[in-house]
């Protein structure tokens, strides 16, 4: 049927009814992931609404309708539904769940204090989910956008009235992670609780996210069917090749070929709508022309399809008119509950044998293995299939979300996080479409599973069509966000593979001790050089066993090697070991040495059998289906290709075992002091504070600056230095004198009255201004800058680097997400090229690090709380033994950025 004539399947509020009501906060609505891993569709409720929510009402249980009113309330009366229908979004608010265009859920709360005209710092809420709805996290999900908008209107309290056997509505008091206070009376338990996010309730929050976006994922990778919508009887067509390597992989449930003009597609009967199906169908894969997905989408809304994966092209990636049908099409899904994967997608798969589902274009599979893999890239993705399956690196999953319209890669760490079947995370991204929550997702993910990371356009940013969808961001932004959630980071595919052969069949090394075995001096010279180069470390001279040496002593030498503990410094943690292969003996009997040699050891081992790639079957330890498995030795073409592996290899493992750092605010700091200041202060536009203001402002989170006075002529400026004690320092006023390497606008350690006067004459004749300040001179120190950074991606950066003409030419300047834990701080601080001159560098006595830390703290938590805060930069920062003293800022307040990974749980 015509667009025009379909029906409405996108459950948003009628154009007309949002118009008629001014006030109505779009902003607020939402899809939200169940806890079964459908979606639900979240928004405010409308007056229209009135016949669903009747509808909703008279399809409650009794029991329900008890349990919610305290009494058998069979229907709703005309006046208690206009009632429940007009809201203020202030003090009174209500929202909806539906699905499709049916209602099944409703929560509200009602201000206690509107009736009094005073502000509502109270409210009542409750919330009620249709039966069969129930246990799915729906109250919970109310709950917390009830919250957040609570908290945006100014109210601060909840206050609930529950039936004592109403126990799953206890439940989602009780499990929120606030405070509540209790009360009980006549079978009735009185609730309160404040709404601001508590420690204990944004943990729920995040645990809850991830369940249900790992069950939504679960749901799409493991279909008990699957139907192929435009499975062609022409090998040549995407259609018939998806079928075709369904039924390859013999995936291990029923496939249904759709196709109208044909009974049967590679001997499998054909129907001609989804909806003629027999049976349930739990993912549909879609390879139709983009001009005929409304047909497929109104026969898959009918048939209750769980998941779209759509292989087609001609979406956002075309523009245009596609980027309409792709949000047309994301949108109508949701609603109805389920997932997209794609657009413009190679697929899905899963090896597991009570699985095996190739829904791709990609003909064959690598092995059974406990790698899972995304591709942002569609057209990449049968390339990288191919060559992880010629190396011999088994997958447990496999995604390419193309488009990523719904799905992404953050969807997919969320189910590697609990996936028992995946043990190392690969990734090939070009974009970040949440890079707030990806940082979020990878800093956990990598406390347990390793993530190897491939981010492409290093130097010419993303394609148009895709920086359409995302933001940019820029090199700074990425290497810090990789480095800050241990994600290994590599520029080639190669390089991926490298490192991913190493870490999916070898242990972690336990430090950075690396012993050379081989039968040529030449390369283990070069073995050598790579591994020093990398930041590794020698154990002990490399090993020559000489080309003529038989498999046994070759094997032998490598088993000492690892078992040795006499060096210098302990034994060694990894082994490389480096082969020529002889004219007279075989080097496949040398594989196999080599493979028996080092079976069962608990440190890692690379081989470099020259021109052997991946796990030749020699170095392998077969699986179950015969694939590679654990213990298994991968063999790299050249030594520096497995020393630069092992490299990234250590440098992770050194991060993993480093503390989990904490998210702690230093004493001192006055948050809620601070939002009023920059709310009285107006954010509403940029502007540079005044340096009152931006002392006041830094005074609310324990910044304090050494003490200064701005005056006007040079008996003032004597006045003001005798106030503060000599010595001081006098700066010339205005951004141009500012923080220049030459020092010309300053005048430092003048120690009287005398000199104060000759001071302020010199700068007044090279600035033209009266005005100069006096500072009382901080301890001598390194000068250091620590600024807030604003990106369009992550809304914030720290950024921390010593002042200098040569650190500003050589960009040595180091970077953090926030927000920042106290590993964080310590890492950024020791994080520039420069910064062995804080610890001590060549004699000199170290500056107080643990200053500098606390600093970077409460900035962090500037740039967290005040995200008004557009830039800030305190310059300079004295940093001495005594601590670090601030002697000059600058802030500029702004719009707030967007911000994806804040308040309640949402899908963007």
């Amino acid at each position: 049927m015509p667009p025009s004539d379909r029906p409405a399947h996108v459950a948003e509020p009628p154009a007309e009814a949002a118009a008629l009501d001014p006030g109505y906060p779009r902003q607020w609505e939402a899809d939200v992931v169940a806890s079964d891993g459908g979606i639900v569709h979240l928004r405010p409720i409308l007056p229209s609404d009135g016949d669903a929510l009747l509808r909703f009402h008279e399809g409650l249980s009794e029991r329900t309708r008890y349990l919610r009113f305290f009494g058998p309330y069979p229907r709703i009366s005309p006046r208690d539904l206009v009632r429940f229908t007009t809201v203020d979004h202030r003090t009174r608010v209500a929202f909806i769940c539906l699905l499709g265009d049916e209602i099944i859920a409703v929560g509200r709360y009602e201000g206690l204090d509107a009736a009094r005209g005073g502000e509502v710092e109270s409210a009542e809420v409750a919330f009620v989910v249709r039966d069969e709805h129930q246990g799915r996290g729906l109250g919970s999900i109310l709950l917390e956008h009830l919250a957040a908008a609570a908290r945006e209107n100014g109210v601060r309290r909840f206050e609930a009235e529950v039936l004592v056997e109403n126990h799953q509505m206890v439940r989602v008091f009780r499990d929120a992670g606030y405070q509540v206070s209790r009360a009980f009376a006549e079978g009735v338990l009185h609730l309160e609780f404040d709404v601001d996010p508590t420690e204990r309730s944004l943990a729920v929050r995040d645990s809850r996210e991830q369940r249900a976006e790992a069950r939504s994922v679960h749901n799409v990778l493991h279909p008990s069917s699957v139907a192929v919508i435009g499975a062609s009887t022409d090998p040549s067509k995407i259609g018939h090749a998806v079928l075709a390597h369904l039924l390859r992989a013999n995936f291990t449930g029923p496939v249904y070929p759709v196709n109208p003009e044909a009974r049967s597609v590679r001997g499998v009967r054909a129907y001609a709508s989804v909806t003629d199906i027999p049976d349930e169908v739990d993912l549909a894969v879609v390879a139709v022309p983009a001009a005929g997905i409304d047909e497929v989408m109104d026969s898959c809304l009918a048939k209750g399809v769980k998941a779209l994966v759509v292989i087609s092209a001609g979406f956002a990636d075309a523009g245009g008119s596609g980027t309409v049908a792709e949000r047309r099409l994301v949108a109508e899904a949701r609603a109805h509950g389920m997932r997209v994967i794609g657009p413009n997608a190679l697929g899905v798969a899963n090896t597991s044998p009570d699985v095996r589902l190739n829904a791709t274009l990609a003909p064959d599979l690598p092995g059974t293995g406990r790698v899972g893999f995304f591709s942002q890239s569609g057209a990449l993705g049968i390339a990288i299939l191919a060559a992880a399956k010629e190396r011999g690196l088994g997958l447990s999953t496999f995604v390419s979300a193309g488009n990523r319209a719904d799905l992404s890669g953050n969807d997919l760490l969320q189910y590697w996080q609990t996936d028992p079947d995946t043990n190392l995370v690969l990734l090939y991204l070009e974009t970040f479409g949440n890079p707030r929550k990806f940082g979020r997702l990878a800093r956990r993910l990598a406390r347990t599973k390793p993530i190897v990371a491939v981010k492409s356009g290093r130097h010419t940013g993303p394609t148009p069509a895709l920086a359409a969808r995302a933001a940019p961001i820029d090199e700074a932004s990425v290497k810090a966000l990789f480095e800050q959630a241990g994600v290994i980071r590599v520029e080639t595919l190669s390089q991926l593979f490298d490192t991913a052969l190493l870490l999916a069949y070898q242990p972690l090394p336990a430090g950075p001790r690396v012993a050379v075995v081989g039968n040529s001096s030449a390369l283990g010279l070069l073995v050598t050089d790579a591994l020093l180069d990398g930041g590794l470390e020698l154990a002990r001279p490399p090993v020559d066993v000489g080309t003529a040496a038989p498999p046994e002593e070759f094997a032998a030498a490598v088993a000492r090697a690892l078992s040795e503990t006499d060096g210098p410094d302990g034994g060694a943690d990894a082994l490389v070991a480096v082969f020529v292969p002889p004219v007279a003996t075989p080097s496949g009997a040398y594989a196999r040495a080599l493979r028996e040699a080092v079976a069962g050891s608990d440190k890692p081992v690379a081989a470099v059998f020259l021109a052997a790639e991946g796990v030749p079957a020699e170095l392998a330890v077969p699986g179950e289906d015969g694939s590679p498995g654990p213990g298994s030795v991968p063999s790299f073409p050249s030594p520096e290709r497995a020393a630069a592996a092992l490299a990234r290899v250590s440098r992770y493992a050194r991060w993993r075992s480093r503390p989990v750092g904490e998210f702690v605010t230093p004493d001192g700091v006055d948050a809620d002091r601070a939002r009023e200041l920059v709310a009285k202060l107006g954010g509403d536009k940029e502007r540079r504070l005044s340096d009152a203001e931006a002392v006041e402002l830094l005074a609310c989170y324990g910044i304090r600056f050494t003490e200064f006075r701005r005056v006007a002529g040079a008996d003032a400026a004597v006045a003001a230095a005798e106030e503060l004690g000599f010595p001081v320092a006098i700066k010339a006023v205005g951004e141009r004198w500012h923080h220049r390497t030459d020092l010309v606008g300053v005048r430092l350690d003048v120690a009287t009255g005398t000199g104060v006067r000759r001071a302020h004459a010199d700068l007044a004749r090279l600035t033209g201004q009266d005005e100069v300040y006096v500072q009382r001179m901080a301890p001598k120190g390194i000068s250091c800058v620590l600024e807030i950074v604003d990106d369009p991606s992550f809304g914030s950066l720290l950024s921390f680097g010593l002042s200098g003409m040569a650190t500003e030419l050589l960009g040595d300047r180091a970077f953090r997400v926030v927000p920042v834990s106290d590993q964080d701080a310590a890492a950024l601080v020791r994080a520039p090229r420069a910064a062995p001159l804080l610890a001590g560098y060549r004699g000199t006595e170290p500056v107080d690090l643990a200053g500098l830390e606390d600093l970077v703290l409460r900035v962090g938590r500037i740039a967290e709380d005040l995200p008004e805060v557009r830039s800030l930069g305190l310059d300079p920062v004295l940093a001495s033994p005594e601590g670090a003293f601030v002697t000059g800022a600058r802030v500029v307040l702004g719009p707030p950025p967007t911000r994806d990974d804040g308040g309640p749980r949402r899908l963007r």
